[in-house]
């Protein structure tokens, strides 16, 4: 970790902060085919990063799968037999992810696919013993690489003889990027594709998987209507697809679309929120799906062969629906909760019986009692231009007295959320300093229709600045917080929004905090990987456009860097193919060079984030001392 003008940290504080990130919750990975058993993610109270482990029954003991330095967080069962389990890593945070084959009893790996390209499964022909893979080229552009024209490449390759002759077959290159692989049809014949462009603009379409050849299905024909179709996976019978789509309204539902006659049935539309996500299964006609209602996820079932929602046999564990998964052979559903009282917990459900079983308990360190952990709510104020913002607000407890400061935590995206849920090691400022949080979800936030999603796009962008104002403004209101003491934090496009405050809201902050943050939006849409660059350029706009590049470098952080007069505290993985390092570097050395006193964490094993357990506790010992210097005092 290269450290840059952080003064000493107390050493005294460090058990209390490690004690909040020892608590440790698990995630869902897949189902075995056959047996009642799971694949887990979970990090372990004393490691590094989370790995994948085997768990046979519910609340039974975790069988380590994986190891080593680097987070594994996805896995697959072989679909038929679970003979294998295929799994991706990437090196270093820098998210060039590789696929491995595991021998569940050996605990040998075998690397799949060439080195220096990203690879993911794309899903199984379980008839045939192959997996699909989707491969993209990597140019370390922030070193230089440079890339004009970028595919997406679709191979067949047998897991078991990746190098035999006839183990591998390229199916198709795909133009572009933002192709996601869905499934393939239940005769194995075709692959359900989704084309992503924007948060609220993506195709579906379907390839043959014997010729390569593809064909667009929604926008169908000649129609030109802009909306989401994010495919889902294949109708039970192989006729049709299963989708989320918002091209009725403001959100997306889960919609059914024949592709023989192209018809498309809405599913949800009695919901008036985003369904953001389903669990599939080949041949079950039962679907959980997973609805954002206000910034908390609750769990539904639809049935296919009605059409209707059917209601939930059984309560189910409080807090919010996180992953879902079904057994292919049992119809189970394996889903997992968290909330403000803790991290994630792996539960099941049998839709027949109404049975619910817990698989794993949140591990807990000695001397944390999460029940204390301070409950969340939705708190709303009007914005410049009269609309409605929301966010989560986290007060400390009562013991706390008169007004307190505050943690102003921006998302990242910026076509994301914040949500009730886990605050991890914040918790520790909560509890133990008496610091609020406040989560805006400002225009561009996802979770509230499409048209707010839109509504920072482009030449737009600052007016989400505006409603980061109008929050901090709506905290000298609040009869808990103080207005005066508000730090700004964010991470990725969050962390752009944190540079926002130091140099367009300077007056309104005490100090901010970017984390991966976009200092200077041409810089970064040069630099940030290839296969990317054209998604940002959706939500941002295209730096070669004259225009364009002189609109983008007047709001750019860096380019009002002389207006930072509030403390600043910067931090970076040195491996980030997203938002690349050099975007932080360069505003931390050009408050040097002005004689501005910043703070500067430059971490070289890591990429978009910290997630290395020491990492993270080092950036939380450094926050914490941040906080001290400029609203703790």
């Amino acid at each position: 970790m290269q450290v840059v003008g952080v003064p000493p940290l107390d050493a005294s504080v460090l058990p209390a902060l490690r004690r909040y990130g020892e608590v440790a919750g698990h995630g869902i990975a897949d189902w075995h085919p056959t047996a009642r058993e799971m694949l887990v993610v979970h990090r372990p109270p004393g490691q590094s990063t989370a790995q994948i482990y085997r768990l046979r029954r519910p609340l039974g003991e975790l069988e380590p799968l994986t190891s080593g330095a680097d987070p594994v967080t996805n896995a697959r069962w072989e679909p038929v037999r679970g003979r294998y389990i295929l799994f991706s890593r990437a090196s270093g945070g820098d998210e060039a992810y590789q696929l491995f084959r595991l021998d569940p009893d050996t605990r040998a790996t075998t690397p799949l696919m060439p080195a220096g390209e990203r690879h993911a499964l794309v899903a199984f022909l379980p008839s045939r013993g192959l997996a699909l893979v989707a491969s993209v080229p990597l140019d370390r552009t922030a070193a230089g690489g440079r890339r004009g024209e970028v595919t997406t490449r679709l191979t067949l390759v047998d897991p078991l003889a990746p190098e035999a002759t006839g183990g591998r077959r390229v199916v198709a290159e795909l133009p572009g990027t933002g192709w996601f692989g869905s499934d393939v049809s239940p005769d194995e014949t075709r692959l359900a594709l989704t084309r992503y462009f924007a948060a609220t603009h993506s195709e579906a379409w379907v390839l043959d998987l014997a010729s390569g050849e593809r064909r667009r299905v929604l926008p169908a024909g000649g129609e030109t209507v802009r909306a989401a179709h994010l495919v889902e996976g294949w109708t039970p019978d192989g006729r049709g697809l299963l989708l989320l789509s918002d091209r009725a309204g403001e959100f997306q539902e889960l919609a059914r679309l024949d592709l023989a006659s192209g018809r498309l049935a809405r599913l949800t539309a009695h919901i008036p929120w985003d369904v953001e996500g389903v669990g599939l299964a080949p041949g079950r006609t039962l679907v959980p799906a997973r609805i954002n209602v206000d910034g908390r996820d609750e769990l539904r079932l639809v049935d296919l062969a009605n059409d209707t929602e059917r209601p939930l046999p059984a309560a189910l564990p409080g807090g919010g629906i996180g992953t879902l998964r079904v057994h292919r052979t049992s119809g189970e559903i394996a889903f997992v909760t968290q909330s403000a009282k803790g991290p994630g917990q792996v539960h099941s459900l049998d839709p027949k019986s109404g049975r619910v079983e817990t698989w794993t308990r949140v591990v807990t360190p000695p001397g944390l009692d999460l029940s204390l952990m301070p409950e969340q709510q939705v708190v709303r104020w009007k914005t410049f231009d009269g609309r409605t913002i929301s966010g989560i607000l986290t007060l400390p407890p009562e013991r706390f007295g008169g007004r307190r400061p505050v943690l102003m935590w921006m998302h990242g995206g910026p076509e994301s959320q914040s949500k009730l849920g886990w605050n991890g090691r914040l918790n520790y400022l909560l509890l133990e300093r008496g610091i609020a949080l406040l989560e805006p979800n400002v225009r561009g936030s996802s979770g509230y229709g499409k048209t707010f999603v839109d509504l920072d796009n482009g030449r737009a962008r600052e007016d989400s600045v505006k409603d980061m104002a109008s929050a901090i403004d709506w905290t000298a209101t609040h009869p808990r917080l103080d207005g005066s003491k508000v730090v700004v934090y964010g991470g990725s496009y969050g962390g752009y929004m944190a540079l926002a405050a130091a140099t367009r809201l300077p007056q309104k902050i005490a100090g901010a905090v970017s984390a991966v943050g976009i200092s200077n939006f041409v810089t970064f849409l040069e630099n940030t990987e290839s296969y990317r660059r054209e998604l940002r350029r959706a939500e941002y706009g295209d730096e070669r456009d004259p225009a364009m590049r002189e609109f983008l470098l007047a709001i750019s952080p860096l380019t009002h860097a002389d207006q930072v007069t509030r403390p600043l505290l910067v931090m970076q993985g040195r491996n980030d193919p997203r938002v690349p390092w050099t975007e932080s570097e360069q505003i931390v050395r050009r408050l040097q060079q002005r004689g501005v006193p910043v703070w500067y964490l430059l971490a070289a094993n890591e990429g978009h984030g910290f997630a290395r357990r020491e990492n993270a506790d080092f950036a939380l010992a450094t926050l914490v001392r941040f906080l001290e210097e400029t609203v703790l005092r």
